[in-house]
């Protein structure tokens, strides 16, 4: 029987999360008893799935991350757009056939969620979590008014993490380049080259921290 597949995880927290305003980047605002960021962090690092994470983080905030842990740590600088982050973080792999991309504004990720997806990256090659669509979607037209309304029983909310082979997503990061788009999901990327990425049902708590709003939702999540 051949080993299981290594699974290496990138983590974005690069982002600047003006949405937040606050001077300190919403990913390292405190939640709880510890960084926002930490609850993602230490999950992936003791979930068992993973071999190794990659931090993709400002030099500045490395020194969190110091959780004891047989796992290889590593750090990448962020870019200026998702994609650029993602390529950073993955030249700095050294380890593993599938990659785990996760939001580190989702601090609310849960282990059953996290399981979910990598098995079925691992039967797919690529494979996100994913909520039904809640709100009736409109699609407009330039100047504001409804060209027509999308059928909602077939749109879902695409959320993080999402792991995809990496030979897989180094493919679909130069197609992402040589046509010169900006992603804002990773299995965007497999997409352009025509490859299938399975939807995976995901808790609705898994949020992601964009605004002070949320940051208080989140904060009575945890009482």
């Amino acid at each position: 029987m051949s080993p299981p597949p290594l699974i290496s995880a990138i983590l974005l927290a690069g982002g600047k999360g003006t949405r937040c305003k606050s001077i300190i980047p919403k990913q390292f605002l405190s939640l709880g008893s510890k960084p926002l960021v930490l609850h993602s962090f230490e999950l992936l690092a003791k979930s068992g799935f993973i071999t190794e994470i990659i931090v993709v983080c400002e030099t500045f905030y490395r020194h969190l991350f110091t959780l004891k842990t047989k796992l290889k740590i590593g750090f990448a600088n962020p870019g200026v757009r998702r994609q650029d982050s993602v390529s950073s973080g993955l030249a700095q792999i050294t380890r593993g056939s599938f990659v785990c991309i996760h939001d580190a504004a989702r601090p609310f990720l849960q282990l059953e969620d996290l399981k979910k997806v990598i098995e079925q990256a691992l039967i797919h090659k690529a494979a996100a979590l994913s909520m039904p669509a809640k709100n009736t979607i409109k699609e407009i037209d330039s100047t504001g008014f409804v060209r027509k309304t999308l059928n909602r029983e077939t749109l879902r909310e695409t959320l993080t993490p999402q792991v995809i082979a990496l030979d897989l997503l180094k493919k679909g990061l130069l197609e992402v380049e040589k046509k010169k788009i900006d992603i804002t999901d990773d299995v965007s990327a497999i997409e352009l080259i025509g490859h299938t990425v399975k939807l995976v049902s995901g808790k609705s708590s898994n949020i992601k921290i964009t605004s002070p709003e949320d940051l208080q939702l989140a904060e009575s999540f945890l009482k």
